[in-house]
């Protein structure tokens, strides 16, 4: 077997435990509705491996992840507020993502060297892999956490004019505004859950006495959306110089929908873009094989007879 293919197998191999453990960690964590309606239906399986892995992820992990706090502030304002801005807000959100990090860099490293141990494949191959594969975990969770913000954002941004116009309907039929959003964030958890979440948190901010401008201020910080910043304008705008509240909502609502409708419209226009790479790299090869194979062979069989 040569160095290039054993290579490639002790690539496969990493990826694959890698994976597999990532997956063990993270993936196969039942939804919270379901675990409740399993348990109101006296259908519960929750068993004692998924007891030893929350257990695992609420202990071991913060462990792991509290070596590698920033020391210096500002650089951990920063990535508590990354972490914000991608949806996890839980206290021990920030050393949790760090043990998570530690893990993804030290498990391949600690693998490689059990397989090399074993003796079942070279010690330099199988820490070469190791390590790059180390160097993926060391940026693959930044990568993870600006995706999952991204998502969050592009929920957002399509949710928000649905919800205006439902504000805008129970700010009409007289309700205030904090009542509108009790309503709102109720009436959208089944097709905007996201949304919905988000409004509740709003509402909660109400109820401690801050205004509805500015708990939308501190719901736009959060989710680092622009739309939502200029809603909260809008409303403290309106309240400020006795503006209708409503026509303001449905002015800002039909911006927002122009603007979502152009930004369909842009990603359709780059699409036609996007699908010339794969079909130049991966379409136009096998029809040229297919188009000048043979006749590429004729020819080197016309060549034959010529040089013989």
């Amino acid at each position: 077997m040569g160095s290039l293919e054993i290579m490639t197998l002790v690539a496969f191999l990493m990826a694959s435990s890698l994976v597999l453990l990532v997956y063990t960690f993270v993936g196969g964590r039942r939804n919270r509705l379901d675990v409740r309606i399993d348990d109101l239906t006296g259908q519960g399986t929750s068993t004692i491996d998924d007891d030893a892995m929350v257990h695992f992820a609420r202990t071991a992990l913060p462990r792991m992840g509290t070596p590698l706090m920033p020391s210096n502030e500002e650089e951990r304002t920063r990535l508590q507020t990354r972490l914000m801005q991608a949806g996890l807000y839980s206290r021990q959100a920030m050393v949790v993502f760090l043990g998570v990090k530690l893990l993804l860099i030290i498990a391949p490293v600690l693998l490689a060297g059990a397989i090399s141990a074993v003796g079942l494949l070279p010690f330099s191959y199988v820490m070469l892999a190791g390590i790059a594969l180390s160097m993926a975990g060391m940026i693959g969770p930044s990568f993870w956490l600006d995706r999952r913000k991204a998502t969050r954002q592009r929920s957002l941004r399509r949710s928000l004019p649905d919800a205006l116009d439902v504000l805008v309907i129970c700010l009409e039929g007289g309700l205030s505004l904090p009542e509108a959003l009790r309503y709102v964030s109720g009436e959208l958890k089944t097709a905007h859950a996201l949304l919905a979440s988000e409004l509740k948190i709003v509402q909660r901010e109400v109820q401690l006495g801050q205004t509805a401008g500015e708990a939308l201020r501190l719901l736009g910080e959060r989710a680092d959306l622009e739309e939502i910043r200029t809603l909260s304008s809008v409303i403290v705008q309106a309240s400020r110089f006795g503006a209708s509240l409503a026509k303001s909502l449905r002015v800002h609502g039909d911006m927002l929908r122009l603007k979502r409708q152009q930004h369909a419209e842009e990603m359709a226009q780059k699409a036609a873009t996007k699908v010339l790479f794969p079909t130049i790299l991966f379409i136009f090869p096998a029809m040229f094989i297919v188009v000048l194979g043979p006749a590429l062979i004729h020819i080197l069989d016309l060549l034959a007879h010529v040089a013989i």
